[in-house]
Parts: structure tokens; C-alpha cells; sequence
């Protein structure tokens, strides 16, 4: 018999300063699966040939299927980055952040914006973030996230992202 090795603990998710997850309205829950539903009649009605039950066994399962990842996307600022569901920005790279309203996502979405710009937007929340980076080797000015939380979010980047600066040597 071997002795075991004494157990180790698991290494713990550094601390958020910032935690939200961008979920969806709760009307989006009935209304996906009414609108499949709708749907699997009229396939159902204009495709005699096809069994009746199965538009119905194919779009609404899929139709809620479809909810699922579009309601579970996380938004959290730890110590060392910013993390929009899989993509992550180191915070040192950020140079200021501003808290947006819906008609400053609409104006920072719109007509002038940089083409190279990094947008994770949800229509079903008004307000967001622009993120402003500083980085010569990333062609991205900035990121725009939605939020329904921007100030907060603003106020963690933007003392994240001092506290990464002022440890880093100049």
C-alpha cells in the first residue's frame, strides 16, 4: 500500500471587483417559445406531407436551447483583467472608462464609430461601458459592454486598472 498524498486545496478564482451577468428579460422566456410555436403551426399547415408533431418536437426545444447561452453571459473585473464572457483585457492597458446611458451607447454605437472597435451589446440593456485602451500593440481603440450596472463597473476598472499601473515599474 502506498501512503496518499495529503489533499490540495484548490486554487480559488481570484476575487472580482466587479461581477454581473448580462441575462435575458424575463418576457424573452415566453415569448421564444410562443414565437416557435407559431412557427411549428404554420410548417405544420403548409407542409401537409409532414407529420404534425414534429415542427413542434424540433422548434421548441430548440428555441430554448437558443436562450440559454444568449442569457448567461458574465462581465467581471478581477485584479489583473477584465473578462466579457471569453474574451479578457489586461486592466494595465486600460486608459480611462466612461459610463454610458442609452443614448450614449446608441451615439458611441453609431455613424463615428471606429470600425476596429470591440462591441459585446445587448438591445435588451440600455446602458454600457466604453473602455478606452492604451495600447500600441492592439489596433482596438476601445471596447463597448453593455451593462446594467455602468457606473459601478466604470468605478472597478477604473481603480483596478490605476492599482495594475501604479505596481507596475516605469
Amino acid at each position: 500500500m502506498t501512503p496518499e498524498s495529503p489533499a490540495r486545496p484548490a486554487a480559488a478564482p481570484p476575487e472580482a471587483a466587479h461581477q454581473e451577468r448580462l441575462s435575458l428579460p424575463w418576457w424573452a422566456w415566453p415569448a421564444t417559445p410562443t414565437t416557435a410555436a407559431i412557427l411549428a403551426t404554420e410548417l405544420m399547415l403548409g407542409l401537409p406531407d409532414l407529420p404534425a408533431w414534429l415542427p413542434y418536437a424540433v422548434l421548441l426545444p430548440l428555441s430554448v436551447l437558443l436562450l440559454v447561452p444568449a442569457g448567461r453571459l458574465p462581465v467581471r473585473v478581477t485584479a489583473g483583467e477584465f473578462q466579457v464572457d471569453d474574451a479578457r483585457l489586461p486592466v494595465a492597458v486600460i486608459s480611462d472608462v466612461v459610463a454610458l446611458d442609452a443614448a450614449g451607447k446608441r451615439e458611441a454605437l453609431g455613424v463615428g464609430a471606429h470600425p476596429l472597435a470591440f462591441v459585446i451589446q445587448r438591445p435588451w440593456i440600455g446602458p454600457a461601458v466604453q473602455v478606452l485602451l492604451d495600447d500600441p500593440a492592439d489596433p482596438t481603440p476601445y471596447w463597448v459592454i453593455s451593462t446594467r450596472h455602468p457606473v459601478e463597473l466604470a468605478t472597478a476598472l477604473l481603480e483596478v486598472s490605476r492599482r495594475e499601473r501604479a505596481a507596475q515599474p516605469s
